[in-house]
């Protein structure tokens, strides 16, 4: 498995996780304004040899699709221009998981919800490798 790339899709921001370039190890990236996402997500697949961008699904604990999910769906297919593997993966829980590992670290996430998005980007992103590994 190749270098990967997570993505957590907000509403302002977007956080941005990337594997080491055997594609095992997840790592915070980054966190840019939503405006700049595709952007940034091009360069880094021109800059690094990227196999593929995961993003997170917003779906509701029972399982439903809402607005936010059909945003992620249209930002997906911007996405599939990039030439890229691109796949959505379940996100439920995620930032509240990122805010506990914060709090753990002495951080404040309210605070630093920047570095909330990037971590919950990395989540994701581990729990898809997980997933597909082996």
């Amino acid at each position: 498995m190749g270098r990967w790339i997570g993505v957590d899709y907000g509403e302002k921001r977007v956080g941005i996780a990337m594997t080491d370039e055997l594609g095992k190890i997840p790592m915070p990236y980054k966190t840019v304004d939503r405006g700049d996402a595709i952007r940034v997500l091009q360069e880094l697949v021109g800059e690094y040899e990227i196999e593929g961008i995961v993003v997170g699904y917003p779906v509701s604990m029972k399982g439903e699709r809402g607005k936010r999910a059909k945003r992620v769906e249209e930002f997906v297919e911007q996405l599939r221009s990039l030439g890229v593997r691109v796949e959505l993966w379940d996100e439920r829980l995620t930032t509240v998981e990122a805010e506990r590992i914060m709090r753990e670290l002495g951080r404040k996430p309210s605070r630093e919800k920047e570095k909330v998005d990037m971590v919950a980007a990395s989540l994701i992103l581990e729990s898809f490798l997980r997933k597909n590994e082996g």
